[in-house]
């Protein structure tokens, strides 16, 4: 009988099996924390002298639950979407998109943006590898646009702090307007407007770092445990400071002032929603909990995640990224079109709810 083995960090020999049981114990221990997160919250409240009723006591409780249930959350989408990138390779994703017809090109760039374990950072990289393998300009922003705006970690923790509808209503429009976006640009024709170096590269091969044939299950599962690390490490700051700032909006801001800022009311709030979160910079995991002390002010749905968009698809680095590839009339163009579909979106969700 074959023995199956792999080898870990350190060179040592380790079963199949063993794997397979440190992962069983670390997905029981995963669930038994998060299932307990609340009865800790309150107990940690409650051993401090503190009341819920207080704006303290609130706030205090908002981010000792809300901080380890994003971490949690995080953790579980990062991981497995590093076990996913052993079978998506790059290569395979532009294989994918190379002769497309432009409709088709757009859905299907626009949904690999959703499953591929990308981020916004490693989605420019791809952008350009995505022109030098022929794929249409407009489809290759369909992919830039919805690879941050909808993607894994934010409908987990979409799904796990306001339910499956609002999660995939945002899915739903974070892909029109990902859909749309991509067809208006490529309409324009504006790849004039890439940079001369961006349009002088010819195909080149792409070396592939993982041959799903041939890696092994302990293999994925440490593939998978490396995005953890690398990614949650990143991250992990911009997190607490994210649920710090939602706390305190829990806590202590007052309800009526959330509602007249971005309340349906006011019809010139899902506009100033956006122009505010553009020029910020956070991920869907920091945004996330601010989105949460938002709606629970009053704050219109539509408005607050108009503004969690601009926040994702459209921050400041980014821009800095593209400007190596895109001329500042391009990304004029792409920053436009995509705030006015996220404005859309807001518009519609206000009218619905």
């Amino acid at each position: 009988m074959q023995k199956h083995d792999s080898r870990n960090s350190g060179g040592l020999l380790v079963s199949t099996p063993a794997w397979i049981a440190g992962v069983a114990a670390a997905v029981a221990l995963w669930a038994a924390l998060y299932l307990n997160l609340e009865a800790g919250a309150d107990l940690l409240v409650g051993a401090l002298g503190l009341s819920r009723t207080t704006p303290f006591g609130e706030a205090l409780h908002f981010f000792i639950y809300e901080t380890p249930k994003v971490l949690l959350l995080l953790t579980a989408v990062v991981f497995v979407m590093g076990v996913v990138h052993t079978f998506i390779s790059a290569e395979r994703t532009r294989a994918m998109l190379s002769g497309r017809r432009v409709g088709v090109g757009n859905a299907m760039a626009a949904t690999l943006g959703i499953v591929t374990p990308f981020c916004s950072c490693s989605a420019v990289p791809l952008f350009i590898g995505f022109l030098q393998a022929g794929v249409p300009l407009g489809v290759t922003f369909s992919f830039l646009i919805s690879a941050p705006m909808v993607n894994e970690v934010a409908l987990a923790l979409l799904f796990g702090m306001f339910g499956w509808k609002v999660a995939m209503l945002y899915l739903s429009m974070g892909l029109l307007v990902a859909v749309i976006s991509g067809m208006v640009i490529g309409k324009l024709r504006l790849e004039r407007f890439l940079e001369e170096w961006v349009q002088k590269i010819q195909n080149s091969a792409v070396s592939q770092e993982f041959s799903a044939d041939a890696v092994s299950w302990p293999e994925r599962i440490r593939e998978g445990m490396k995005h953890v690390r690398e990614i949650v490490g990143k991250v992990w700051l911009y997190i607490v400071l994210g649920v710090g700032l939602g706390a305190g909006i829990h806590g202590y801001v007052p309800e009526n002032f959330m509602a007249s800022l971005m309340g349906n009311e006011a019809w010139w709030s899902v506009p100033a929603a956006v122009l505010i979160g553009v020029p910020m910079y956070s991920n869907a995991a920091g945004i996330i909990p601010v989105v949460q002390a938002l709606l629970g002010k009053g704050a219109a749905l539509g408005t607050v995640l108009a503004f969690m968009m601009s926040v994702i698809a459209l921050s400041a680095p980014e821009m800095i990224i593209l400007r190596k590839v895109l001329r500042p009339q391009l990304i004029a163009v792409f920053a436009g079109v995509v705030a006015t579909g996220i404005m859309l979106v807001g518009f519609v969700f206000n009218v619905l709810f």
